[in-house]
Parts: C-alpha cells; structure tokens; sequence
C-alpha cells in the first residue's frame, strides 16, 4: 500500500495561467509547438489536422461575432459526434462564449427549458434534429436569436457553412483561467436538469490527473468514445484528452450498436476504448461470423456511468485480452475521479 509521501509524490501538480483560454491550449497550442501536421480527428473518411480544426474553429467563432455573440454569452450544441462538434465548442470558446453540449436525445419541452434556463442566443443544431426545435414555439424562446444548421438550412435558419465561410484567423479573447468555458446539464437529479459550469482550468485537471495520471496518454493514442460528446465522460474521452496531448479522436456520429463498434475498432485502431457496462454485454453477447472481432489495437479499455460487474470485467478480457478499469465520474466533476489503475485493477471495484 502506497504511502502519503508516496501518494503525494504521485500527485500531478497543475499550475494554469491567470489568462488562459483552454481553447488555445487544446488546439492552437499545438501549431506553435510544431503538430499542425498531425491528425486530431477520424470521423468515418474524413481526417482532420490540427491546423484544419484551428482554421475552422476561428471561422467558426468570427461567424458567432458577426451574429452578435458576445463574452459569456451561451451557444447551444445540439451537435452529433462530428468535426462540426470540434468548431463549434473551441470556435465559441475561443470569443469568450459559452458552448452547452446538449444530449441528442431529449425531447423539444427538454431543449425548451434549457434554452430558456442558459440564455443561450444562439443553438448550432445538427440537421436529423432540427423537428425538436422546429417544435418548439418561437415566441417561447424569447432569448434565442439564431439557429444555425449543420446541413441544409431551413426556413429561418442559417447554414453552418455560414459560419465556416468568416475569416480563418481570429483574435483570441483574452479569458481568466476562472471564466466559464462550457456548461453541462445534469441528469442526475430530481426535477429540472441542473446547469454545471465549468471553468477554463478544469480540463487541465481532468487531463493531468486522469487522461495522463491514470491512462498515461500520449500523442501516439488514438481514441474512441461509445459514451458520445455531450456527456461529460465522452467529452473527456473523445475531445478534450486526445486534444491536450496531440492524439487522435475517432468520432463516431450513428449508435453505438454492437455491429458499428466493432466495426469503427476494426477500421480505426484505437489504443483506447471508452464504453460502459451495458454496451460492453452488447459487445460480448454480439458473435460474428468466423474470426472473432480485432481488438488488438487497443491497450486499455475503460468502464463508467454504472457500477462493472466482476463477471463482465473477467468476460472481456479473457475473450479479447484487454483489461476494462473502472471508475466513478459525475458532471459536476467533469469526469472519472475514482479509479482503478492499469495492471491493478480489481474486478467488481471502481478503485
């Protein structure tokens, strides 16, 4: 057993400026330190570079200012997992604004509520769900000024290639590492969905003390995420760790059905898988025909949202050979924050 000295040696110590923009830090961080080059996103044919998502997350945030979107002002994501999700959240934060990565799956009363609840002005909306909004009466949106549409616009909506159409550079708003970055809504509660504010630094703790404490990631990891990016343990695994260290994301827009996991595994080659226990019973319960699935690009698997079961945990890794380690998050935290470790994890135990 580890002691105090020991477990305080362990710690990773964070220090973040008093200015910071963790946009900067997750995307044009890394033009400066030379990675331009390097793939930041997969998303079925396409790859993205680092420079590209820089490119067009400044586009993306010179469009917000032209529709008037000002300092700690909300913006919407009603985004599937796509490159546009990527613009969209580091394009508002890098104006100062405030992007609300919102669950794909709720209903128009829920959006309604959350849209009036933010203030948000503006909500970036993924065309399959625009009838969710097109619901929702406009005179009960009285703050909401513009629906922007990635895909074909509709009566009274503008095009997300709009927005990518502003000029490719920007100037960086000049935010406190104490701003508000992004909020998240909470499920997790009675009553009304709860807005969880986070701040500039928070990733930077996320990342140092799981993403790197804990995964030992690395710009050589590739990562896919079953859990998609409006939850806070997909955000984390998809978008913001593979960002801070230079890997790669694979985003995946359809379910997560079986057939489609095992299929993005065996095209992209993550290192590291993301899932929770249901689909990962999906996945044992699923057989293929002849050879069983390739797993083997992947070095560690994670477990979170409900409790894995020992049984589950010893199933996966004798079929595929990967070690599952689970752990407990909560929105509030922003992700996991109890954990077992690789190579000692203990079946039936979040850490």
């Amino acid at each position: 057993m580890a002691t105090t000295i020991e477990r305080q040696a362990a710690a990773p110590i964070v220090s973040v400026p008093d200015r910071f923009n963790i946009a900067d830090y997750l995307v044009d961080r890394h033009l400066r330190e030379g990675r331009g080059g390097r793939t930041a996103i997969l998303c079925g044919d396409d790859a993205v570079t680092y420079a590209q998502v820089a490119e067009r997350s400044n586009r993306v945030g010179n469009g917000l200012r032209s529709l008037g979107v000002r300092r700690e002002e909300r913006v919407m994501l009603l985004l599937l997992d796509t490159p546009a999700f990527a613009y969209s959240f580091f394009g508002a934060q890098k104006v100062g604004a405030v992007p609300i990565p919102t669950n794909t799956l709720l209903k128009s009363q829920d959006y309604r509520y959350m849209l009036n609840d933010s203030r948000a002005t503006v909500a970036i909306v993924s065309e399959p769900l625009v009838p969710q909004l097109a619901a929702i009466p406009r005179d009960e949106l009285p703050y909401l000024q513009h629906l922007v549409i990635d895909g074909a616009p509709t009566a009274g909506g503008i095009g997300f290639d709009q927005l990518l159409a502003a000029e490719p550079t920007l100037e960086l708003e000049p935010t406190g590492k104490d701003d508000a970055a992004f909020w998240l809504y909470s499920s997790g509660t009675t009553g009304f969905p709860k807005g969880a504010v986070h701040l500039h630094h928070d990733i930077v703790h996320t990342v140092m003390c799981y993403a790197q404490g804990i995964l030992g990631m690395t710009a050589a990891d590739r990562t896919f995420s079953v859990a998609k990016l409006f939850f806070a343990y997909g955000l984390g695994n998809a978008l913001t760790f593979p960002f801070a260290v230079g890997a790669t994301t694979i985003l995946w827009p359809g379910p997560p059905t079986p057939p489609n996991v095992y299929g993005q595994i065996e095209r992209h080659k993550p290192t590291l898988f993301f899932s929770v226990p249901t689909n990962y019973g999906q996945l044992l319960a699923h057989k293929g025909e002849g050879a069983d699935f390739d797993l083997s690009s992947i070095r560690q698997a994670v477990s979170a949202g409900e409790a894995l079961p020992k049984a589950l945990y010893e199933r996966f890794r004798d079929r595929f050979g990967v070690e599952i380690l689970d752990g407990i998050g909560s929105t509030e935290i922003l992700h996991i924050f109890i954990s077992n470790r690789s190579g000692r994890a203990r079946p039936g135990s979040a850490g």
